[in-house]
């Protein structure tokens, strides 16, 4: 499944450990099923993950019944779209790797407001 980043190019690696992605492979892949638009590569912190929980998500809390570790500030993650746009309103948006962001993730959050989140361009 090839997709490509906010740049049009081949989508890189978000994370493999935690796996993450909507698929579980590491990547922000998505397709029609993927309701929540798992596609910014985000590189959570402390602020973010209460926030998350605050909205009824908890990332931080292992489930192991799920294969899921549970998040620490640092990691990189999958994020909805359309929840780190909340966040980013709400002044608590985590960085994110542009490479790793999936371009369908622009069909929701503009351009400009991702580049200014950039962890990973110089």
């Amino acid at each position: 499944m090839l997709q490509t980043n906010v740049f049009g190019e081949v989508i890189e690696e978000c994370c493999s450990n935690p796996i993450t992605g909507y698929f579980r492979d590491g990547f922000c892949r998505t397709d029609k099923y993927d309701r929540g638009s798992h596609t910014v590569c985000a590189v959570v912190t402390s602020e973010f993950l209460d926030f998350s929980l605050a909205q009824g998500n908890d990332l931080s809390t292992p489930r192991p019944e799920f294969e899921f570790p549970g998040l620490c500030a640092g990691q990189s993650w999958c994020l909805c779209a359309s929840r780190w746009l909340e966040a980013h309103e709400a002044g608590c948006a985590p960085r994110v790797h542009l490479m790793r962001t999936n371009s369908k993730a622009l069909e929701i959050i503009p351009m400009d407001i991702l580049s200014a989140y950039a962890a990973d361009l110089n």
